[in-house]
């Protein structure tokens, strides 16, 4: 068994239109190559107000709801699947709490965001959200499956 082949946990990031205009693409990312994930699914795309609704499903009956459709139909956005073990929770730590200016110095919110709404990133919150949420935005043919080959360095042995 390959190295690669005990690590399947996938989660979806999205860049928000807030991290496009601040041109932080390459910061955000690197956050998460520097931690050692392993990036399955990558694409810009624009969103529109039924799949904002789906995505929001928890939240689109919400006074505030028109102002973040409106806001995540600005531009488009950068939608990425990261790979690895316990990604999920891995991911929502380096992404920081949803009200940025009291999220953690260090995380990308903390350091990049100061706004309930515009944070720049969007995280999935569970590995079952997570599982919903990369079918929403990846089609399967758009996640691909690779070796990494430094995943020797970045996982013990017995952790695969």
């Amino acid at each position: 068994m390959s190295a690669n082949q005990g690590v399947k946990e996938r989660t979806l990031v999205l860049i928000k239109p807030d991290a496009i205009q601040r041109s932080l693409i390459g910061s955000i990312t690197k956050r998460f190559e520097s931690k050692g994930l392993k990036l399955v699914g990558m694409k810009m795309m624009s969103l529109d107000e039924a799949v904002l609704r789906e995505h929001y499903a928890h939240i689109a009956d919400k006074p505030f709801f028109a102002g973040l459709s409106k806001f995540m139909q600005s531009t488009p956005v950068v939608a990425m699947c990261w790979e690895g073990l316990e990604v999920v929770d891995a991911v929502r730590r380096i992404t920081g709490i949803t009200k940025a200016r009291e999220a953690e110095a260090g995380s990308i919110r903390g350091d990049f965001a100061m706004s309930v709404s515009c944070n720049v990133i969007h995280a999935s919150d569970s590995v079952d959200n997570a599982e919903v949420e990369v079918k929403r935005f990846f089609k399967a043919d758009e996640i691909h499956s690779y070796d990494k080959s430094e995943y020797m360095h970045v996982y013990a042995d017995d952790e695969l």
